[in-house]
């Protein structure tokens, strides 16, 4: 008897488990038979942030001949982390508001917080994927990068990092906003993580702004861009890996359980 009270929860979680990685599988088919449409979406928005920013502002004299190098590792970021954040959202307004298939999901033999992390995780990999493509495309466009070999492992953590932290935000805005003020909640919350992250400045470079600096210090996105530069310009003053990495993880903890607890009462309801 007792032998067979044991086995069952393991058999719950092998079957939860195995139906997780399906689901996800099923989802990453998907994005691969849209491929186009996914490159294009994620791509054509830093493509020219970085020719505009990088190339052409440099190329006349308006930024500094290094700016490039400090660009780079923040439109990486950025990508990531709002790839993943919109793959999110988006996903999940319409699965609830209109296709609802969300319900099919939710019939599926896991429990209802692992439907909300195969999500999160699926928009996570896009981001992942975005960022990754970035790289290249920065490489061709601008002049003078040089990324350490050695950094790329810390590089690739913090990218992991940065769209789980995108993801789970995505995951808040996804369950608690009202789908009929979804743009406006985009307008209000995406515009104004693009311009406090970091992305197109070092945070240290903002001394003779302070309140735009603490404003730029609230923003997760913001350790992501210093992380990442702290790894790949080491001569750079930046923020610490050492307070990035804390942060980066806290706030994917406390946005995920609070996006799994929107997540949950929407599937209630």
């Amino acid at each position: 008897m007792t032998t067979v009270e044991l086995e069952i929860p393991r058999a719950g979680a092998g079957v939860a488990a195995r139906t997780f990685f399906a689901v996800l599988w099923r989802d990453t088919f998907v994005t691969g038979r849209e491929l186009l449409p996914f490159l294009a979406q994620v791509v054509v928005q830093p493509f020219f942030m970085l020719f505009i920013f990088g190339k052409v502002l440099a190329g006349i004299g308006y930024v500094q001949g290094n700016f490039a190098q400090i660009l780079l590792p923040g439109m990486v970021a950025l990508t990531g982390f709002l790839t993943a954040l919109q793959n999110t959202t988006m996903p999940l307004i319409l699965d609830f508001s209109w296709t609802r298939e969300i319900e099919d999901r939710l019939l599926a033999p896991m429990p209802i917080p692992l439907v909300a992390l195969e999500k999160m995780v699926f928009g996570a990999l896009r981001g992942i994927v975005a960022s990754l493509l970035i790289v290249p495309i920065g490489y061709l466009i601008l002049d003078g990068i040089d990324w350490p070999a050695s950094a790329w492992p810390g590089v690739l953590g913090l990218i992991v990092l940065g769209s789980l932290a995108g993801a789970a935000i995505g995951m808040t805005v996804g369950t608690l906003v009202n789908p009929r003020r979804i743009q406006i909640m985009f307008a209000v919350v995406l515009m104004p993580l693009m311009f406090t992250g970091s992305t197109q400045f070092p945070w240290h470079g903002l001394t003779h702004l302070r309140w735009f600096q603490v404003i730029c210090a609230l923003n997760p996105l913001t350790y992501v861009s210093e992380g990442m530069r702290s790894l790949l310009l080491p001569g750079l003053q930046s923020i610490p890996l050492w307070i990035d990495l804390p942060v980066i993880v806290v706030a994917f903890a406390v946005f995920a359980a609070i996006g799994i607890k929107g997540f949950l009462r929407r599937a209630i309801d």
